[in-house]
């Protein structure tokens, strides 16, 4: 038996990591890349949209007549 080749790794903040062959590596650049391209998030809860439009208990009334 042939022995396989031995693989390339990185080492992380979680451990070694193996490198597929001729996947190139995500770079700190690209990452940041993706953050910032990333929908932004609220920093506190939002409260719900209940009014007008998006009044959900407004639906639930019944008719009058």
């Amino acid at each position: 038996m042939s022995a396989l080749p031995a693989l390339a790794s990185e080492q992380t903040q979680i451990g070694e990591q193996v490198l597929v062959p001729g996947v190139p590596p995500i770079t700190p650049a690209e990452r940041l890349a993706i953050l910032a391209n990333a929908p932004m998030q609220p920093r506190r809860p939002q409260r719900p949209a209940d009014h007008g439009l998006f009044d959900l208990g407004a639906r639930n009334q019944l008719e009058m007549f």
